[in-house]
């Protein structure tokens, strides 16, 4: 069932007057054991516990906004307006799913209590994301590739790497492709293009050519100043490949103790530009980087831990739920 709605982004929706009626009849006429609402910027949010409630159906959030704990930069601070929106309502669901002990460290002091929350990591398919064999780097003519995917956009600080990459000058052996769209793109396309070796590849929409790209990738670099728990993070390491990302949201927790390179949002650029010629010229280091992170997916980031520990919790609501009923019996 779609909710209609006045506007939708990325970013927001704003839905229509009526949607909360809708919600709540399709629920009732539903009758599901849990309700389970991610929470992406929608007056809805806040309505759903009253819906719940009314229904008496225990209901389970999924809260993954971006963050940066430390607050470095605007758009960090933009977006902790988010986590102090919504930490008061927080309190009105059953449990909340965060992805990370950072996150869970923000929410508690903004006074989310910390029985509300479960951390629960993203999970990638690490069957379908693993090393193997690609063509792309023949094709391309590349001995070192370096890889980024993602958003074209201001929070994710490409140009920070882009700048890295053409003061750097890699040689011709060394290839940067940019994988992904965004509303920054056509302007970073025109200035940091072929001749500095950088390939814009845009968004690709087949899954199986994004994992050759992995596959085919020596490093892959996420330079964001703000994060939640990056998916494409977690599929490159899947997939066998050296990790270079800033802390910035949960990103810097995946790569701790080795399993990665993790920079300081402040002086990206900088730190790039030692960074990039010590992996282009010592293979040994991305091997090792690589075995490291396909082992952080298999221990902590794998789907099928995720699914085994939402399953548990549905389980976990459901028995409280029904001990609540009994006691006022």
């Amino acid at each position: 069932m779609t909710l209609p709605f006045l506007y939708k982004s990325q970013i927001y929706t704003i839905p229509t007057p009526k949607s909360s009626k809708i919600l709540m009849n399709a629920l009732a006429k539903l009758k599901p054991h849990v309700v389970h609402g991610s929470l992406t910027l929608s007056t809805l949010d806040f309505r759903l516990p009253e819906i719940c409630q009314a229904l008496n159906l225990p209901l389970i959030a999924t809260f993954h906004p971006p963050f940066d704990s430390k607050l470095r930069n605007f758009k960090s601070s933009t977006q902790f307006l988010t986590y102090q929106l919504y930490a008061p309502f927080l309190a009105h669901y059953d449990k909340v799913i965060v992805f990370s002990r950072l996150q869970q460290e923000l929410l508690m002091k903004l006074g989310v209590h910390k029985d509300k929350l479960a951390i629960i990591p993203n999970g990638v398919d690490t069957v379908k994301y693993s090393p193997g064999v690609s063509c792309l780097k023949s094709q391309i003519k590349a001995k070192r590739l370096f890889v980024y995917v993602g958003r074209i956009a201001t929070e994710k600080n490409v140009e920070a790497l882009l700048k890295a990459w053409k003061q750097l000058d890699m040689g011709e052996q060394s290839k940067l492709l940019i994988v992904g769209d965004g509303p920054l793109k056509p302007s970073l396309e025109d200035f940091y293009g072929r001749e500095h070796n950088i390939y814009w590849l845009g968004f690709v929409a087949d899954e199986q050519k994004r994992i050759d790209i992995l596959r085919a990738a020596d490093v892959f670099i996420l330079p964001s100043l703000v994060e939640g728990l990056s998916l494409s993070l977690l599929e490159a390491m899947a997939c066998g490949v050296a990790c270079i990302a800033t802390d910035a949201g949960a990103d810097g927790e995946v790569l701790e103790d080795g399993a990665g390179v993790v920079l300081d949002t402040q002086g990206v650029t900088t730190q790039l530009k030692t960074l990039l010629p010590l992996f282009r010229d010592h293979n040994e280091i991305t091997q090792l980087l690589g075995q490291k992170a396909r082992q952080r997916v298999l221990d902590k980031y794998s789907l099928t831990s995720n699914i085994s520990q939402v399953e548990k919790l549905y389980q976990e609501v459901l028995e409280r739920k029904n001990i609540s009923i009994m006691s006022h019996l």
